[in-house]
């Protein structure tokens, strides 16, 4: 066979690729139009891993690079996932790191609505608005978020998700602004105290703001020349702004974790967690008794917090998470169990653990 022939046989299997790579495209429009209208989740990681590692065991069936076949399904998938989008609530202006985490989880084509507040958020999802929401609720500084706790208790929605973003604050300012002109910092207050370190260095007043991207964007609309914002680098793209000084978070370590909300939670995956809500009775040992119903289970909890009521004095709830999903017999076993112990009990949800 010559070169031109074999040039030709290679046009021809590049034309059926693509045929094959449209109907796919094709099939997993009418699949994620299938989740839009039962609210579930687009992104389905196991399900992505499952088709990665059948793609690599083809491929080694066919003396191709597993790794190489990869790289290129993968690919393919974000091509799919492009036409699944959907739209997805969060607290804060374009560059929050709340819609960060929304485009981590959810893929880039994702419909970001942002809301002035969570209770709007919240709001958006319970009107069917929009059919999910990512809301932060944890700082692996700073602790809870607590506005995002409170607001759980009394919504109906669940946690169907959740995603662990690596925080890294820079110091964002107007074109031609040194620092030795910064004279106020604005930004979210956990924002504020996670670089209390290197703002200390600064002769500078720190003014709390409701949002970290909204503090960059008040400054650049108001054409303030003596204040500077802490932001993520994105909303110093977004808005055109001057990164001063980058990473100025006092740890490394700052993760924050955000919870993805909808109508329901997610269906089994082998890979699971759970969190619950539950209020007890006074009476010694009362914790201790719900407590034991996992410990005998041999399930592992990986989070325990009381939080205030808000309707007695010194009366608390506890927000609890533990591995497994709550349909599994020993979980589902042990929640029927604490619930002879508290008070209430509220599933928030189960839902795939974090990558």
């Amino acid at each position: 066979m010559s070169l031109d022939d074999l040039r030709k046989r290679i046009d021809e299997i590049d034309a059926r690729i693509v045929e094959l790579i449209g109907e796919r495209v094709k099939v997993a429009e009418a699949i994620g139009q299938g989740k839009k209208e039962q609210n579930k989740l687009i992104e389905d990681r196991e399900r992505e891993l499952r088709v990665l590692k059948h793609v690599r065991a083809m491929a080694r069936d066919k003396s191709i690079s597993p790794s190489d076949m990869e790289n290129i399904y993968r690919h393919v998938i974000d091509v799919c996932k492009k036409i699944q989008a959907v739209a997805v609530a969060f607290q804060g202006e374009p560059g929050a790191y709340t819609e960060e985490a929304a485009f981590r989880f959810f893929g880039k084509s994702t419909e970001s609505r942002s809301y002035e507040s969570l209770d709007e958020v919240f709001e958006a999802v319970e009107a069917g608005d929009v059919p999910f929401a990512v809301v932060p609720v944890e700082n692996s500084l700073e602790g809870s978020i607590t506005r995002a706790y409170d607001l759980l208790l009394d919504s109906p929605l669940m946690v169907c998700g959740e995603i662990e973003l690596r925080i890294s604050h820079c110091l964002i300012a107007g074109a031609g602004v040194g620092l030795d002109a910064i004279k106020k910092v604005y930004s979210h207050p956990q924002a504020l105290a996670q670089c209390r370190s290197f703002l200390s260095h600064l002769d500078c007043e720190l003014i709390p703001e409701s949002d970290t991207a909204g503090s960059v964007k008040m400054i650049k609309e108001q054409g303030l020349r003596d204040s500077a914002a802490v932001a993520s680098a994105r909303a110093a793209e977004i808005y055109g702004m001057k990164i001063i000084a980058r990473e100025i978070e006092d740890n490394p370590h700052n993760f924050t974790r955000f919870f993805i909300l909808s109508k329901e939670d997610s269906p089994p995956t082998g890979n699971d967690k759970t969190s619950i809500v539950f209020s007890l009775k006074h009476k010694p040992g009362a914790l201790y008794d719900c407590l034991k119903e996992f410990a005998s289970s041999n399930i592992n909890l990986s989070k325990l917090e009381s939080r205030p009521t808000r309707y007695q004095p010194w009366e608390y709830n506890f927000y609890m998470d533990f591995a497994g999903h709550r349909e599994e017999k020993d979980v589902s076993g042990a929640l029927k169990a604490l619930e002879e112990h508290a008070v209430f009990v509220k599933i928030l949800g189960s839902y795939p653990k974090a990558r």
